[in-house]
């Protein structure tokens, strides 16, 4: 297990790579959750520290974001209510079952929604007469179901919400993405709060990281504000396909 100052820093600068791809593409966990792998944790225990040290995902991106944030709490109060329930519920469930059945759905789910997310304008155009301007019966019950995989597992978490938000949200892929940020954030919340009561989160390695993670996504929020939309959905899409397939063939070749 690494230890140390320089252990330590190697976390850190995880934790800043795992904050700016969370904050724009909603897939801290890629580089977060292999770090803390790498660092010795066994995987139950990496999962639980790397949901506590996503907070500062969390925090970041709320201060980075704020000019995209204006205006959205109305809907983002609601939303972030549900996925906080399904993020609650996650985590209660990872504590008391095993992901072992679990890992051969998450593949197809990330999948799915990095190609919902690619084919998101065209996907929004014809649910924009329904559920625009708020959270629906529908949204609503996929939120919390992205809350309960929040919480329960959260890789590519921010890829599922990004997905459903920019099918039924007009706005700016800017805002959308802000918002998702704090939706997932407080999914992960609850779960994070449960996790830190288990004993099993390895505090050192997910303070670094969290530390790390507050600069990463700060920077990826500002980042957002001036990339182009299209090429960054895409490459987001592309990546969460990538992580799919990864995923895949370690749920499958065994």
């Amino acid at each position: 297990m690494i230890t140390g100052p320089g252990g330590f820093l190697l976390l850190a600068l995880a934790g800043v790579g795992a904050g700016l791809t969370g904050a724009t593409a909603g897939l801290a966990s890629l580089v977060s959750y292999p770090a803390l792998l790498a660092a010795g944790l066994p995987p139950v225990v990496a999962n639980m520290t790397n949901t506590v040290a996503m907070l500062g995902t969390t925090a970041g991106a709320a201060v980075g974001a704020r000019p995209e944030l204006k205006g959205q709490g109305r809907r983002l109060l609601p939303l972030c209510l549900i996925t906080t329930a399904g993020g609650a519920c996650g985590g209660l469930v990872l504590l008391v079952g095993s992901a072992d059945a679990f890992t051969v759905v998450v593949p197809w789910l990330i999948g799915g929604a990095s190609i919902v997310l690619m084919a998101g304008p065209r996907l929004r155009r014809m649910a924009e007469h329904r559920e625009h301007r708020g959270i629906g019966p529908l949204t609503g019950i996929a939120a919390f179901l992205v809350g309960v995989y929040g919480g329960y597992f959260g890789a590519a978490a921010g890829v599922l919400m990004l997905a459903l938000l920019t099918t039924v949200w007009s706005q700016s892929l800017a805002r959308t993405n802000a918002a998702k940020n704090i939706a997932t954030g407080t999914a992960n919340l609850i779960a994070a709060l449960v996790f830190a009561f288990t004993g099993k989160v390895f505090w050192p390695a997910a303070i670094a990281v969290c530390l790390g993670s507050v600069a990463g996504s700060w920077l990826g929020s500002v980042l957002v504000r001036y990339l182009p939309a299209t090429p960054l959905r895409i490459a987001i899409g592309l990546g969460g396909l990538t992580l799919a397939a990864v995923l895949a063939w370690q749920a499958y070749s065994g």
